[in-house]
């Protein structure tokens, strides 16, 4: 599947003023940057496995590999940003973390890791690691949180994103990058298994996101089931209620109402059958 995006267009509406004079400097900026627009589409590798041979330096400049986050157990987001962008990647993260503060789940615990790489090779950890900070500070989670914030040179940014089919283009007149909004899921082995779009992302987007990683792992019973009545809608890239799994859990909770009721009538049952044994028994002869 290949989605289009048009984000060099969206941050240069979000930038210039309004006005007549603005709506022409958009139209122009986009015929000039057209080929660049092309180059900004997510073609999809779902079930595709991410090398883990590829390398990027941590906030704190130490050397990994993205191998190191395949750990066989936890689910991986990743997201493709920079860490100077002045509107896009500001957006999606803040309400990326906004979202993260909304779950119960804390990135780093048995349940999840989040990895977010820079498509600038430009950056360093001298900009990842303030970039860093200032997240966790608003997800007021503590340090100990796995979300890792790399950098890296070209041509391993270049590999990473041709393999998660993300494409992006570098406006030297502006000096920003265009790119696309979409965090990924990843499985424990690195595994692509779902890309959801957008700027801001529903708790239960990247809560179902997960859970479906992980393949059932992550989550109670309870998740499982709620999952099973969203479906995962491609032309939104989000997950929707999905009209056959609602059924089932009408069933479910039918089917667990219905026993309730059957169990209070017999217990009640039993309470007046034994009543008025008892009163029989009582009555003198």
């Amino acid at each position: 599947m290949r989605t289009s995006f048009t984000a060099l267009s969206l941050t240069a509406m979000l930038a210039l003023p309004l006005g007549m004079g603005a709506a022409v400097e958009v139209r122009a900026a986009d015929e000039a940057n057209a080929p660049a627009m092309h180059a900004i589409d997510v073609e999809e590798h779902l079930g595709e496995v991410i090398a883990g041979d590829l390398t990027f330096k941590d906030h704190a400049g130490k050397t990994v590999r993205l191998g190191d986050y395949f750990d066989g157990e936890r689910p991986i987001l990743l997201t493709l940003n920079y860490y100077r962008c002045p509107v896009l990647c500001n957006v999606q993260l803040n309400a990326l973390t906004e979202t993260l503060g909304a779950l119960e789940w804390t990135p780093g615990d048995e349940h999840f890791q989040i990895v977010t790489v820079s498509i600038d090779p430009n950056e360093g950890p001298e900009v990842a690691g303030p970039k860093r900070d200032s997240h966790l500070k608003s997800l007021d989670r503590g340090d100990d949180v796995g979300w890792a914030f790399l950098t890296g040179d070209a041509l391993n940014i270049k590999l990473l994103a041709a393999q998660v089919g993300v494409g992006y283009a570098y406006d030297a007149e502006q000096d920003q990058y265009a790119h696309p909004a979409v965090v990924m899921f990843l499985a424990p082995d690195g595994k692509i298994v779902r890309y959801v779009y957008g700027l801001t992302y529903a708790p239960k987007d990247v809560k179902f996101g997960l859970i479906e990683a992980s393949e059932g792992r992550v989550g109670d019973t309870i998740d499982r089931i709620i999952l099973s009545c969203f479906h995962y809608d491609a032309t939104l890239g989000r997950y929707g209620p999905f009209a056959f799994g609602l059924m089932r859990l009408g069933g479910v909770f039918t089917i667990f109402f219905l026993g309730m009721g059957l169990l209070w009538f017999r217990r009640r049952e039993k309470r007046s059958g034994g009543i008025k044994r008892a009163m029989h028994a009582e009555v003198p002869t």
